[in-house]
């Protein structure tokens, strides 16, 4: 059980700050940098806010406890889906093998977090 828990916030803790704390940090602290990942792929200057605002509810979703497992699923299909199409992005756009990987290299985080998620929250309602 400790081992599940601690897999399952190790993997969410590096999404809540790659997904979560990057991006809203650069859009308090660094606004003239908000749109560099998006840019240069062809997406409007919103787009780049959009995908700010969705990622940071997304990983506060995951990573709050109370949050109902239907919102939750959301948010992990949410982040799923924005990590393969920046993946697709960048193999289409730039075809820059590093920025390809990245986006891949997140998703793994993010299905470990997933498949860590139920076991944290069976074990809680079978001891609780």
């Amino acid at each position: 059980m400790k081992k599940n828990k601690i897999i399952f916030w190790i993997a969410t803790t590096i999404l809540i700050l790659w997904e979560g704390v990057m991006p809203l940090g650069t859009l308090l602290f660094a606004p003239q940098y908000v749109n560099a990942g998006t840019k240069p792929l062809g997406y409007p200057d919103y787009f780049a806010y959009t995908l700010i605002i969705c990622k940071v509810l997304g990983v506060i979703a995951i990573s709050l406890p109370s949050v109902p497992v239907k919102i939750k699923e959301w948010a992990y299909a949410g982040l799923t889906f924005n990590l393969i199409f920046a993946f697709i992005s960048h193999a289409y756009v730039d075809q820059v093998i590093a920025y390809m990987i990245m986006p891949l290299a997140v998703l793994a985080i993010l299905i470990l977090s997933y498949c860590y998620n139920p076991r944290i929250v069976h074990r809680k309602a079978v001891t609780g």
